[in-house]
């Protein structure tokens, strides 16, 4: 058997950049009130059931409190809202000045965004330094007139 090349993260970072990918804040209904956290990993799994996932850093401090709400709410970000990508990337009170209403799960669904995506946590995987976050969806709605926020290259994009 031979030996598994020996990829640096710089690396995999620098070639993954040249993937775009849609911006999203998750939010869930914690204990404390909200919380929410800005990924840059969520993708569609399946249509019949519905699926979604994304990945949470097993660093976030965000995660645990999404993970004990099991529900989220996968806010896709338009292209004016790069500023709030920033907000929800920092620490501190990320809900401070965000308009917001209560979804069907309870998640908070952000004021203006592109497109919205309401679940019920099904299972949760740990994958190296990330645990994938597998989601049926419940609710869902998009603001067909919105252009999406992008992030590639290591910065945000419009489309």
């Amino acid at each position: 058997m031979s030996a598994q090349p020996v990829i640096a993260g710089d690396d995999l970072r620098g070639v993954m950049a040249c993937f775009a990918t849609g911006v999203v804040v998750v939010t869930a209904s914690g204990t404390d009130g909200p919380v929410g956290m800005a990924v840059n990993s969520f993708v569609s799994v399946s249509l019949d059931p519905p699926l979604v996932l994304f990945c949470a850093a097993h660093t976030s401090t965000t995660w645990p409190a999404i993970q004990a709400a099991g529900h989220f709410c996968a806010n896709v970000l338009s292209a004016d809202q790069e500023e709030l990508a920033r907000q929800f990337a920092r620490r501190g009170d990320r809900f401070a000045g965000v308009p917001h209403t209560s979804g069907t799960t309870g998640a908070p669904v952000l004021g203006d965004v592109h497109a919205h995506v309401e679940c019920t946590i099904v299972d949760t995987y740990e994958a190296g330094d990330h645990t994938l976050v597998l989601g049926r969806v419940l609710e869902l709605a998009a603001d067909d007139e919105a252009a999406p926020l992008l992030f590639y290259r290591s910065a945000y994009r419009l489309f």
